[in-house]
Formats: C-alpha cells, structure tokens, sequence
C-alpha cells in the first residue's frame, strides 16, 4: 500500500508547523513512505517488523532518524479530529542505541584558525577573512551565515525565524561589527547581504565550502578540518571553556535539546592523548 502525495502533503505542512528543517521534513517523508509500500496499516506489529527490517540494512543513526520519522508520523496521525489508531496514542517505536565515538576529530584547531584568519589578513582576501571570523566568532550555520546582512552588522545581532514561529538570534561580538563595518564602509555597501557572489547573488554553502578547502591547502593546514561546521564546532568548545553553561550555549546555537550540545564536550583523539600524557605520570 502505497501513501496518497495528498496525506504526505498532509503531513509535511504538520511538520513544518512544528518548525523543522526541510531536509528533516525529507528524511521524515521518506521513511513514511517506505513503510506503507512495504506494509499494508499501522500496527505494533507492522511497526516493529518495520524496525527489524531497518537493522538489517542500514547503520544505527539511519536507522534512527527513519524510526524517529514514523514515530513523528503517529503523533500526526493522533492529532487528527478521526484519530483511530489501533493501539495506545502514547505507543512510539523505540529507537536503536549504538556506541558513540568518545572522540570528535576533524575539527580546526585555535592554532589553525588563528592562522587561516592571520594568512587571509595578510593576503588582502577580507571577504574569506569575515566569512571565517564570522563562522569562529559566532556559531552560526553556513545557511545563516550567508543570511547577514549590513543591518545586522550595525545591530550586532541577527533575527532568524523558524516556520513554527520560533526566533533564533544570532550575536555578533562587538570586536568584530566594528571591523566588519569598516571593511563594508570601504566597500560602500550599507544594506543587503554581505557575501555576495560575483553576480551578486549570495555566496553558497557548497561555494564556501569549497573554497576554505582551498585555502587550507594553500596554507598548509589540513583540508579535513577546515569545513563550516568545524568552525561552529570550534565556536561551541571555545565558549564553554571560557564560561561553562551549556544551556546558554544551546540557547545561543538553536538546539533544541541539550543533548545535542553535549557533542561540543567532545575532545579530539589527540587532545586526549595529550591530556593522558600529561595526568598518567606513573
């Protein structure tokens, strides 16, 4: 049985009410999908049948965003004026545990992006520099960063809102709008975005990307941990070693949940190395 596009439609317009992500709103759409062309209705049978199948064709976190999709899609189908579901409205699929890494590599050191930001200086490429000072000293996402604009810049601050309604403020040191204003008074911009494109169109994420890549080789530093989110990633550990609450730092990065900010708490395998060279003296 397959799902109408109609009910999937449905159900993507109540998960954007509730301000999720449109790649979420995918994945989430996807798995529904799936599990009516392999079975016929809702049922805790059918469900957990569902759930076996999963193990064994996908990884654990695969596996969990499918199981979170459906469990999302019965809350949707409890929400509705005929909800009829065969089985307790509280019933939810439980998810898979799988062992995390006690390690995060691949993410820029102070040492790296202290110097990426010092060569772009040096160099006169101002616009590469404040896309890296903006990523560090924020942690914004690349899809905000290509966001700001001139306004904000002289507010210090910038609003972004969610399709639930939900604002997420973004602050800007004020070290760095002074710097940055001056660079855009230079240029004689004093509205609309600032990371434009040759044609005037803002820089993409995949643009961006691209080309920190090359700027870490061209400065020696290792390509694998000069990406965008390694920046946010940076911007997180940074913080909470200078001052130590995790729930403003969750504030401060949109999550919705703690636990996702707990993976900023993560040291790379090599600062553990350095830090069990340092204690284990016997």
């Amino acid at each position: 049985m397959e799902l109408s596009q109609e009910e999937l439609e449905h159900f993507q317009a109540y998960l954007k009410k509730a301000g999720m992500a449109q790649n979420t709103i995918s994945a989430y759409q996807s798995a529904v999908r799936q599990y009516f062309q392999l079975y016929p209705q809702l049922s805790i049978n059918c469900l957990q049948a569902y759930k076996t199948y999963l193990l064994g064709r996908y990884q654990a976190a695969t596996v969990n965003v499918k199981i979170h999709g459906l469990n999302r899609y019965l809350q949707y189908q409890n929400a509705l004026p005929e909800a009829s579901l065969p089985f307790s409205e509280k019933y939810r699929l439980p998810s898979v545990k799988h062992q995390q890494r006690t390690f995060a590599d691949n993410i820029i050191s102070n040492e790296d992006y202290g110097c990426l930001k010092k060569r772009l200086k040096e160099d006169g490429n101002f616009f590469w520099y404040f896309i890296v000072r903006f990523l560090g000293a924020t942690g914004a996402r690349v899809s905000e960063l290509v966001q700001i604009k001139a306004e904000h810049v002289r507010l210090g601050y910038m609003d972004l809102y969610s399709k639930g309604g939900k604002i997420r403020r973004i602050y800007f040191p004020d070290s760095l709008c002074q710097e940055c204003l001056a660079w855009l008074s230079d240029r004689e911009l004093t509205s609309g975005f600032i990371f434009l494109n040759r044609q005037g169109k803002p820089v993409t994420p995949r643009g961006i990307n691209s080309q920190l890549k090359k700027f870490a080789a061209k400065y020696g530093i290792d390509p694998s941990t000069v990406y965008p989110h390694s920046f946010r990633h940076l911007y997180a550990k940074n913080f909470l070693a200078k001052f130590n609450d995790i729930s403003l730092l969750a504030d401060l990065l949109g999550h919705e949940s703690i636990e996702t900010t707990k993976i900023y708490l993560t040291q790379t395998s090599t600062e553990q190395k350095t830090l069990i060279d340092r204690i284990i003296i016997w």
